[in-house]
């Protein structure tokens, strides 16, 4: 590859790391604070009670982003030379990170509506999706280099591919069983567990 076609490779991480910081922080700027009359005039822990799903939205959407952004994290060690096609998925996954402060809002204000948490769903859908594409491509560019295994790269495919099977039943429950699909993002968790009990044992004995 010429030379006037490398990337930076610190620069895209600083960038990078920049907009998972920056929708992070527009999260919490979606919780509405209330003004001194409504203080005044209400109870405190009721003031704090009726926003109660904007906390959880908030919270929820944080860890969301953080978990991503670790995921950024450990995929990112093994690029040895960043190509186009890795800069242009890496942007895409990063339009729907910041989208996200934008669902989350939509989500919360109509807590329990379907609609809303239907989109909410979606876009975490597609952010997993764009994660999971990204990590494909760079398992499969840098097999053998910086420690790149295809266990590591079968691992970490399949903790992406988690996180969108999950919210898409998620999305596909919201109609008949609402609150349930409220709480299976736990389910994520859950598998990933036994996943990286699985993989970590391949990856071990592919070291032996």
């Amino acid at each position: 590859m010429p030379h006037s076609f490398l990337f930076d490779k610190g620069r895209v991480a600083s960038f990078c790391d920049a907009v998972f910081s920056i929708a992070m922080t527009l999260l919490i700027l979606e919780i509405e604070v209330p003004s001194v009359e409504v203080l005044y005039k209400n109870d405190f822990s009721a003031v704090l009670a009726n926003r109660i799903p904007s906390f959880i939205g908030f919270l929820v959407s944080f860890m969301v982003i953080a978990l991503y952004w670790v995921s950024h994290l450990r995929i990112y060690r093994y690029i040895t030379v960043l190509t186009e096609k890795l800069i242009w998925l890496n942007i895409i996954l990063l339009l729907f990170v910041v989208f996200l402060p934008f669902s989350t809002a939509l989500y919360v204000g109509d807590f329990f509506g379907t609609a809303p948490f239907i989109f909410y769903c979606m876009n975490l859908v597609l952010l997993g999706l764009f994660n999971f594409m990204l990590i494909r491509a760079i398992a499969k560019k840098e097999l053998g280099n910086n420690g790149m295994t295809k266990s590591i790269g079968n691992w970490l495919q399949f903790r992406s591919l988690t996180a969108v099977f999950v919210w898409a039943l998620a999305a596909v429950l919201a109609t008949s069983f609402p609150t349930l699909a409220r709480i299976i993002f736990i389910l994520i968790f859950v598998i990933q567990i036994f996943g990286d009990r699985y993989f970590k044992k391949k990856i071990a004995a592919d070291v032996q």
